[in-house]
């Protein structure tokens, strides 16, 4: 019998793909969900089964009650969560193990302590991991503990959703009047998102690096890490551009990091791929942030510079096989850059931009990677988070990638929305970029530079003058 019967791949868009060709190579059959509104996606053309689950359009991808009842009866005896949706909810989990459906991700338990971002810090300050200073959950009927918190944390600071992540529930501070007048909406906002109001007050880093370890264990407590990757380049606390490894660690602060955030993995008898979060300062002193509890978006990158396949080792590891790849045994190979590909107008505030698309190239090439979803005619929906694709470039130096990715990025056509594609191919012009110096800041303080043209090509104009020819004619014959 091979690692598993049949697999449920519980997400959509590019991750769903992804998982699904992971689990084809390793010669398991797939059964995918989806809504009325995905019924053209392609993850449910690319697995080997697909049911349609309700409501829609979001509500279905959350009711893991119903996707365990789908797994079931499709004959799943594990279930991929991949990345939002359910993927880090604890309780879908140890639904799984109750249901006796293999989860293919961390412990319940690890993901519930990890979860509560306040119990998170509590934990990786026991395994010795700086942190941040910050302040248990605040009650934020209660001004008086929220001013008392904010004199011993000192402003700037931020409002942080307990169980929250992806910048959903954060505002910024700088004052107590700031912070009395935050703390409500920020509540709000961590409910809607996360289902919890609970928040609780974090010391702000002023231009910090946002590095993230990359680890992965098995069942038998063998636990390794990738390195890391430099999250920096981010809007609105979400990250947009990745690249690994970091221009500005060296070999001995990669090292210590990675050794805690073993450690920390250990203590909670952590399998499974997982992610320790960490601010750096520009001396490289380094903070624990959070960990996420599953297979990042920017998983890729990591791959590209180790030869890794991260999802593989997360099946694996779910069924009981041991690391077959020791500390010793990994090695960072070159650089490599991910963009991600939102439906978004990067000129006017990084707005959404769902539509359907008319036209549709993708770019290729030695070191090019593309993990995507969307084709020409396809209609992006509202309803989910707008990244279409990752563009990831590899290459043996710097400035090798950044010039394959660029080329890459002016390959890449997508007409008929907006994208961020031209965006990218102006912050890889921009030098703190190049140097590997920009900081988490580095939109907040560049966006006026970064401004673009839309992209005319020969046939754009043909598409327009036929369309204009069509519209007089057709008031010709009205007359």
């Amino acid at each position: 019998m091979g690692l598993f019967h049949k697999v449920m791949v519980a997400n959509r868009g590019e991750i769903a793909v992804r998982i699904i060709r992971a689990c084809k190579e390793l010669g398991i059959p797939t059964v995918t969900v989806y809504t009325e509104q995905d019924a053209n996606a392609i993850h449910i053309t690319k697995a080997d089964q697909a049911i349609m689950v309700t409501p829609g359009p979001v509500a279905g991808y959350l009711d893991y009650a119903q996707i365990i009842e789908v797994a079931k009866w499709a004959g799943a005896d594990a279930i991929h969560p991949g990345y939002g949706f359910c993927a880090e909810n604890w309780q879908f989990a140890q639904a799984c193990e109750d249901a006796g459906i293999t989860f293919i991700g961390p412990p319940p338990e690890a993901m519930r302590q990890m979860g509560d971002k306040v119990l998170a810090r509590k934990l990786a300050d026991e395994a010795g991991l700086p942190i941040v200073p910050g302040s248990p959950v605040i009650d934020i009927e209660d001004p008086g503990q929220a001013k008392e918190w904010a004199a011993k944390i000192g402003f700037p600071m931020l409002i942080k959703a307990k169980g929250g992540g992806g910048g959903r529930g954060m505002r910024r501070v700088n004052d107590e009047a700031e912070l009395l007048a935050g703390l409500p909406g920020a509540s709000r906002e961590a409910l809607r998102n996360f289902g919890d109001p609970a928040v609780y007050l974090e010391k702000l880093i002023l231009e910090p690096k946002h590095i993230e370890i990359q680890i992965l264990g098995d069942k038998h407590g063998n636990i390794i890490h990738l390195g890391e990757r430099d999250c920096s380049i981010q809007r609105r606390h979400q990250k947009i551009i990745e690249i690994a490894p970091s221009l500005v660690l060296t070999p001995e602060k990669r090292e210590e990091m990675g050794e805690l955030a073993k450690k920390a993995a250990a203590l909670l008898n952590y399998h499974s791929v997982g992610t320790m979060e960490f601010l750096v300062d520009r001396d490289l002193n380094f903070y624990f942030l959070e960990m996420n509890t599953r297979i990042q978006v920017e998983h890729p990158i990591t791959e590209l510079i180790t030869g890794i396949d991260l999802v593989a080792e997360m099946i694996k590891a779910a069924a009981g096989e041991r690391l077959t790849i020791k500390q010793e045994d990994v090695r960072l190979n070159g650089y490599a850059i991910e963009c991600r590909i939102n439906a978004e107008d990067p000129r006017n505030n990084f707005f959404p931009s769902p539509g359907r698309i008319t036209r549709y190239q993708s770019p290729g090439g030695i070191g090019i990677r593309l993990d995507g979803c969307v084709y020409g005619g396809y209609e992006v929906p509202p309803y989910f988070d707008p990244m279409l694709a990752k563009l990831c470039a590899w290459g043996n130096t710097w400035e090798e990638v950044l010039n394959r990715m660029d080329r890459a990025l002016e390959e890449y056509i997508i007409r008929g929305i907006k994208t961020t594609i031209p965006f990218y191919r102006q912050v890889l012009k921009h030098e703190d970029f190049r140097s590997g110096l920009f900081t988490t800041n580095f939109l907040a303080q560049n966006m006026p530079s970064l401004t673009y043209l839309d992209v005319r090509e020969p046939w754009d104009l043909f598409y327009v003058a036929g369309a204009t020819l069509f519209c007089e004619l057709n008031q010709i014959a009205k007359k």
